[in-house]
């Protein structure tokens, strides 16, 4: 029986959404390969060159930078949270009850500046 050809998943879009949530960080390549114990290389393959990372790879890094893959998977869906939301609600968790007042607050700003502007 002949081996079903199927095209490889195109990651390019999800390594430059790694490397500009790794950017925005502030961590180097180096440090993030250290901590996830794979060559630096390996890494800049994946941001650079769409190097489809294993499974665990993948795993860990959209856990590291709450990326959501749904963006990638499913294009033309809506999603629940885009990443960029996902890593909000990761900042807003670290926020005490005063921060979260001033957040609020400049949130209602903008959507009503959003608003008008309609």
């Amino acid at each position: 029986m002949a081996k079903r050809q199927v095209p490889l998943y195109d990651f390019t879009a999800f390594g430059q959404a790694i490397k500009a949530a790794r950017t925005e960080r502030k961590e180097s390549r180096k440090d993030v390969s250290d901590a996830m114990n794979i060559s630096p290389r390996y890494l800049t393959n994946i941001e650079n060159k769409g190097q489809q990372p294993s499974l665990q790879i993948f795993y860990e890094l959209v856990t590291r930078y709450n990326i959501s893959v749904d963006q990638f998977f499913f294009p033309g869906k809506s999603v629940d949270k885009s990443t960029q939301r996902r890593q909000l609600d990761t900042l807003l968790d670290g926020i005490s009850d005063k921060g979260l007042r001033i957040v609020t607050a400049t949130a209602k700003e903008v959507a009503e500046v959003e608003h008008e502007d309609k």
